[in-house]
């Protein structure tokens, strides 16, 4: 996984690690305002969003456009052929991470229309995030299908579970058992950029380990 030796707890298969806090969703209607009114800032040349830069993007007929503000990192897709929209990942910032750990250390969400979901996109996304060397943390709260993606992604990319709590980050391990742990909103997910290791991370971010 990475040259540090992490500590375990137990073996408890990844694949049962889906009983997890789940994250508010909008309603379909909510998301389509939401999205068309992106839509048409995208497509206005006086708006900011129309000045978006294009990166590369592996789905046929999706582009994805990019933009960077206060150290958030956004990514639309857009179906060309249906001139619409499909959604955005967002890279957040967390407030609750203190100030070093946040120069490194993004928090995605995504919101995708219904007809555009279980399609790949927020993975493909994800990929590029992680390539271009973000590490991903998990927020306080996270749906199935968002769990299910991070364990995707850690089939490509080291996984590890931290503990954040009073802005403090204490690595836990790259597999948990302890119900209390795993149900625990201090607990969040880990997914390391591409040239990152845990023992690198750590000595960036004054993670500690858990003990």
């Amino acid at each position: 996984m990475s040259a540090l030796a992490l500590p375990r707890f137990g073996m408890f298969p990844r694949g049962h690690l889906t009983e997890l806090r789940v994250d508010v969703q909008l309603r379909p209607d909510d998301l389509d305002a939401e999205l068309d009114k992106l839509h048409g800032r995208i497509n206005s040349p006086s708006d900011p969003l129309h000045r978006m830069v294009s990166i590369p993007s592996p789905l046929p007929g999706l582009v994805f456009r990019y933009r960077k503000a206060d150290g958030e990192h956004y990514v639309y897709v857009q179906d060309v052929a249906r001139r619409r929209l499909a959604g955005y990942t967002v890279f957040n910032r967390l407030v609750e991470l203190d100030r070093r750990a946040d120069r490194y250390l993004r928090a995605p969400h995504s919101r995708y229309a219904p007809a555009y979901q279980r399609r790949g996109i927020a993975t493909a996304v994800y990929e590029w995030g992680l390539n271009s060397g973000l590490c991903l943390i998990s927020g306080p709260r996270q749906s199935q299908g968002a769990h299910a993606l991070w364990m995707t992604l850690a089939k490509r990319h080291p996984l590890g579970y931290v503990d954040l709590r009073d802005k403090v980050l204490r690595l836990l391990g790259d597999e948990l058992d302890q119900p209390v742990l795993m149900g625990d909103l201090y607990t969040r997910m880990l997914l390391l950029g591409k040239g990152w290791t845990f023992e690198h991370l750590m000595a960036d971010t004054g993670c500690s380990r858990y003990r």
